[in-house]
């Protein structure tokens, strides 16, 4: 019973150093957006697209991008491309590709987008061919996490298809996190090192992704990423 316990305790340990970066968050200094109190986000599909005919350069038709260095949009979370997209325009940071797409866009402008490619037809990206060893230890480390190294599941806010969190048909937060699956491994692999790398610290979110992707090598990423663009839709 006693090494039961610890087993429990140990698989645990990385949900706990979670915990621990989201009371950090409560606590910082507010040089951050809090976005634990979202609210839904509503937007004209149609409005949308008239405004997103740039996007599809690098996100593609309907944001199905083919690039692999760019996000596949269709189909996600509307909260989640909405607080993204302020995110671009608040940073306006020059190296940024997208600092210039979004510098004139209105707060309506952005809800439209949002609602446009959430409601769009989402076709899962289709990978380079993936090495068998290497999507089975993604999976391992998406579905249960390396307690001995600190790295959570990644299923806990994404999913256990990583199509996002369970919880999201109730709550607006919880559509923040999200959907995974069908993205293409590049992207993931860069998105995961830059929260590594706290690259990205100015939500509350971003906060939590530090904690979590912390102790996330490069090799590690890679295999989560190899095995998350093979995913269908």
């Amino acid at each position: 019973m006693k090494m039961t316990m610890n087993s429990r305790l140990a698989r645990l340990a990385p949900l706990l150093a979670v915990l621990s970066s989201m009371t950090f968050v409560a606590n910082a200094a507010t040089d951050f957006v809090d976005l634990r109190h979202v609210t839904a986000i509503h937007g004209d599909a149609a409005a949308g697209e008239t405004k997103v005919t740039v996007c599809s350069a690098c996100h593609g038709t309907q944001g199905n991008a083919v690039v692999p260095q760019f996000p596949v949009l269709a189909g996600q979370r509307a909260e989640y491309i909405y607080h993204a997209l302020r995110g671009f325009q608040r940073r306006a940071d020059p190296a940024s590709p997208m600092t210039p797409q979004v510098k004139d866009l209105s707060d309506s402008d952005m809800r439209n987008i949002a609602a446009y490619f959430s409601a769009a037809a989402r076709h899962a990206a289709v990978p380079a061919t993936v090495d068998a060893q290497l999507a089975n230890d993604g999976e391992r480390l998406f579905r249960e996490g390396d307690a001995a190294r600190g790295i959570p599941p990644c299923q806990g806010c994404h999913g256990v298809r990583a199509d996002g969190h369970p919880l999201s048909d109730r709550t607006a937060f919880y559509r923040l996190f999200p959907l995974l699956r069908g993205q293409h491994a590049d992207y993931i692999a860069a998105r995961l090192a830059s929260y590594r790398d706290d690259k990205i610290h100015d939500t509350s979110n971003a906060r939590i992704m530090r904690g979590v992707a912390q102790n996330i090598d490069d090799a590690s990423a890679k295999s989560i990423a190899a095995w998350l663009s093979q995913l269908g839709e």
